[in-house]
């Protein structure tokens, strides 16, 4: 039987992007502070470089050579100005400069426990349609739920609603309420709906949880937790044991109970290691019914970036989600006992009283002569050399063995993507990037007793959010290059929410596309809540539409294909002013053009669906996507594609909407017909068409563009994506 994991990060670990330019600082001087340099709105010209500037900056007001490690970063997209360590001197010279508007401490706050709803503009003083949200009952298919947890309380929810035919058949020592209204499990060997791992908790409390006040991890981080539809139902489908292991038939009974019962959206934190074919694929045909049934399936994108076409969830009627980080960021001071200071990532809950331990000198006999280890990336340990003292693992993952050794912490060479991750410990340990971790290497060489002192974790602001994260899974779709995958980004790192009392607090920091994958099913819910008529299509495409840019991946030229249509947007998906609906029959249709025959579809559907045309693959490009692809063989020496869409008025009477294509790449000609789009009524129709001319000597793999139909009011975004393939794939 063919097992699917939940798609945590692997590790479980956390949080952010923070420059290896914090280097070793100078911590003699106790006013040295963390200082935002803001210099307004960004230079034009190709021939500015900001980062240049700010080291000039920095150069007239510190002495040394060391000016790269002080600062700490550069903002250089959307504004100007950067984040460097200064004393009280050089941040007065600075304020004086000219160009320079103003500086200031970086200051520690105390945001919302799950900051992620306010960093997507949804405070708690968002206006909601409360009653209707009450009503809507999200399905969670994962690992369970705790019960007992605050974020499951019912104060304020009255009863029922009467559409709801689900039963709580949550087993041994479970009971329902009016949150939690619903609860099933399926695995083998199971008593219980009741969550043993964690995920299904927090999973829920993220996409519905009730409001509560004064949560935390340990005193970071502290605030209010709460779901996107704090007012929403929970229906609990166990389908994962407490490995964290699912199985197709306990998914595909979770889909058929979860449709029954009469939830309003699914959110399924789980994949498989591949993408399959839809027929061969629980989560396609489970997420089909849903479909058909007016609800939208939402399912995390996937663990496995940032290689290219790995995204797992490829059906066109679910949603799929990749993971950014959001404005918080968690930082660890490490003070050497020659006094600098390097910074690093952990949520280090220790506090370290200003204790300073030894730092241990590997023995370079403790490997066996000839192995293929050294003690140096900890894969052989002396335990009399580290027994109570820091250890040096120059890679990362090997400190297991230091710590049954006896170690007290260990300070980890990571790579930089495994540095925007930094692991929760009760060890006072720390990952620092190679450039800093050398610099410790070289301390410790240089002194008979090494020494160091870790400090309790800090919050940092982070401008730069929101950012894909390396581990979240890309594009292009590995089954159907002609549908964009993932659809969507939101938050997924370094989310707090409820978490079963296990030996860890009731409130948890996790990271993965897990914890993405039910902020947008939150959303969808609070979209659905003010349009209860929508279908599963026109919601997917009012949030896709109306979301917000991405400021930055890993992988820069993959664009689209990392972060989807861009990062979740749920105010102003709720007035997307025209949607691309798309109705059962229209992906019955695709799939004909895909290549299926009669008796596949009728798999898919259940129903006696005939195929209109004969054509394999050529109008799979012309379902009505809010994203628009353009596979071409490399043989082609030119191409012109016609992509047919059609958009539905939502938003005003009488309104008349220009399109406008944001383009930037002259051997690529793109045109739209017709410009203008009238519509007269509510619900009314238009169709239009785009246009992609390409021609020869074409040296990349991928170009974007967008398209945005504005009346003024309402701007409707689609990504244009023409992705060059190899002739045979």
């Amino acid at each position: 039987m063919l097992n699917i994991v939940l798609l945590l990060s692997v590790s479980l670990v956390l949080t952010s992007i923070i420059s290896s330019a914090y280097g070793a600082i100078e911590s003699g001087d106790e006013s040295n502070k963390l200082h935002i340099v803001y210099m307004g709105s960004l230079r034009k010209g190709a021939s500015y470089s900001p980062t240049s500037h700010h080291l000039n900056l920095l150069q007239q007001v510190i002495d040394g050579s060391d000016i790269e490690n002080h600062l700490v970063r550069s903002y250089k997209r959307s504004f100007n100005g950067f984040a460097a360590v200064l004393n009280d001197q050089q941040r007065e010279k600075l304020s004086n400069m000219r160009g320079v508007v103003s500086v200031f401490p970086s200051r520690e706050y105390h945001l919302q426990t799950t900051r992620s709803w306010d960093f997507l503009g949804l405070p708690q003083s968002i206006k909601r349609s409360q009653t209707a949200e009450s009503d809507l009952v999200i399905g969670v298919i994962d690992s369970g739920i705790w019960p007992e947890s605050e974020s499951f309380n019912d104060k304020g929810l009255g009863s029922i609603s009467k559409k709801w035919r689900g039963v709580c058949a949550g087993g041994v020592n479970f009971t329902c309420n009016n949150k939690v209204i619903g609860a099933r499990f399926y695995g083998i060997g199971d008593d219980s709906a009741r969550d043993a791992n964690g995920h299904g908790t927090h999973t829920s409390s993220t996409a519905g949880g009730s409001e509560v006040k004064g949560v935390s991890f340990y005193g970071l981080a502290k605030g209010t937790a709460r779901g996107g539809a704090p007012s929403s139902r929970i229906a609990a489908y166990k389908t994962c044991n407490n490995l964290g292991m699912c199985s197709d038939d306990a998914i595909l009974s979770a889909f058929d109970d979860a449709i029954a019962d009469g939830v309003d959206v699914i959110t399924v934190s789980m994949g498989k290691p591949q993408a399959y074919e839809f027929v061969d694929d629980a989560f396609a045909i489970g997420s089909f019914h849903a479909m058909e049934n007016g609800i939208l399936t939402v399912q995390a994108a996937g663990n496995d970036g940032p290689n290219p076409s790995t995204v797992k969830s490829i059906a066109p009627w679910v949603f799929s989600v990749a993971a950014t980080t959001i404005d918080r960021q968690f930082i660890d001071k490490l003070i050497l006992g020659n006094g600098k200071t390097v910074i690093g990532s952990s949520i280090n809950i220790v506090p370290s009283n200003g204790t300073k331990f030894p730092i241990a000198v590997h023995n370079a006999q403790a490997c066996p002569a000839g192995a293929n280890a050294s003690p140096e990336k900890c894969d052989c340990i002396d335990k009399n050399m580290v027994k109570g003292k820091f250890v040096l693992c120059g890679v990362s993952g090997r400190e297991g063995l230091a710590y049954a050794n006896g170690a007290i912490g260990s300070i980890n060479n990571v790579t930089e993507t495994e540095f925007d991750i930094p692991s929760i410990t009760q060890r006072p340990s720390l990952n620092l990037e190679p450039k800093d971790f050398v610099h410790v290497q070289s301390y410790t060489n240089s002194t008979k007793y090494p020494v160091a002192e870790l400090l309790k974790t800090e919050i940092f602001h982070d401008t730069n959010a929101p950012k894909i994260i390396y581990f979240s899974s890309r594009g292009p779709n590995p089954m159907v290059p002609e549908i964009m995958k993932p659809d969507i980004s939101a938050p997924g790192v370094n989310i707090l929410a409820a978490y079963p009392p296990m030996g860890t607090p009731k409130y948890n920091l996790l990271s993965g596309t897990s914890m993405s994958c039910p902020h947008v099913a939150g959303v969808v819910a609070y979209v659905r809540s003010f349009h209860p008529d929508w279908s599963p299509a026109a919601i997917k495409s009012a949030i896709m539409t109306t979301a917000e840019p991405v400021k930055g991946t890993y992988d820069d030229l993959v664009g689209e294909f990392a972060y989807g249509s861009g990062n979740v947007n749920p105010q102003q998906a709720v007035h997307p002013g025209l949607v691309y609906d798309i109705s059962k029959e229209d992906y019955v249709q695709m799939l004909c053009n895909y290549g299926y025959d009669a008796k596949k579809i009728k798999q898919i559907s259940g129903d006696n669906l005939s195929c209109h045309v004969t054509s394999k693959r050529s109008l799979v490009k012309d379902i009505n996507y809010p994203s628009m692809v353009i596979p071409v063989r490399s043989y082609h020496k030119r191409f012109n594609v016609n992509i047919h869409r059609t958009v539905t008025n939502v938003g005003f009477f009488n309104s008349t909407y220009k399109a406008t294509l944001i383009h930037h790449d002259p051997k690529i000609k793109i045109s739209v017909k017709p410009k203008l789009l009238t519509f007269r009524s509510l619900h009314e129709k238009k169709s239009f068409a785009v246009t992609v001319i390409g021609g020869a000597k074409l040296n990349q793999t991928m170009f974007s563009s967008s398209l945005i139909w504005s009346d003024g009011i309402h701007n409707v975004k689609s990504p244009i994506i023409v992705q060059l393939l190899p002739l045979y794939s």
